[in-house]
């Protein structure tokens, strides 16, 4: 797969989520929600830390709420930068479409989100009691580096009390499936599953590799 053709997968994984968290967040209050599906709900939340809502600021207590959002949106930006630079290598390298894909769409996902954390504080006012305005007059709700990303689909598939013969959790209260999440966090869930789950295929490399270091080792002997 050509870098050409990645970068396409890339824009528009990053059109369908950047789209889907502007409209939810100029249309809907926070915390607001909408039944699709008995097991499909639309539900506007922000995460202002990382993945499940934790925050650096939680792990290390001497840090403040404000510094840890800016180190953890520093790391997010190292991290897609060095991530890119992997998928140019291995284009150029011409690795296996599977892995191709793959990190093209962790990418994706992983941009998606920092643009949330970059932008979306200057970008928009607060959504809390209100919908929130795109470039509202009196400024957004944060500084650059201190927004928070958006989240909104979540998929209660099931929730209820739990049998009693169940050991320690019989009789207790359970829901299955309770993080709220986006299209960019989809994205990076199943290219990290791809790395996972095809791990041999992915990192084969492709035929033409194969061939360009036959061609090359027959030169050196």
């Amino acid at each position: 797969m050509s870098l050409k053709k990645a970068s396409i997968i890339i824009i528009i994984i990053l059109l369908i989520d950047q789209i889907s968290k502007i409209y939810i967040k100029t249309h809907f209050q926070l915390n607001e929600d909408v039944t699709i599906f008995s097991w499909f709900k639309i539900a506007f939340v922000e995460n202002d830390g990382m993945a499940w809502g934790t925050k650096l600021s939680d792990v290390f207590t001497f840090i403040s709420d404000k510094s840890a959002k800016l180190i953890l949106t520093l790391f997010r930006i190292a991290a897609v930068t060095g991530i890119a630079l992997w998928l140019v290598d291995v284009t150029k390298k011409q690795k296996s479409k599977t892995l191709i894909f793959a990190i093209a769409i962790i990418f994706a996902g992983a941009l998606g989100n920092i643009l949330d954390s970059v932008f979306y504080g200057i970008l928009f006012n607060d959504s809390t009691f209100e919908v929130a305005q795109f470039l509202p007059k009196e400024g957004g709700y944060a500084g650059v580096f201190h927004g928070k990303v958006v989240d909104m689909l979540h998929f209660p598939i099931w929730n209820g009390i739990l049998p009693e013969w169940m050991p320690i959790v019989g009789g207790k209260y359970f829901s299955f499936f309770d993080p709220i999440f986006n299209v960019a966090d989809i994205a990076i869930s199943t290219g990290i599953g791809i790395l996972i789950v095809f791990n041999k295929r992915a990192f084969k490399d492709s035929p033409k590799t194969e061939a360009s270091d036959m061609v090359s080792h027959n030169n050196l002997t």
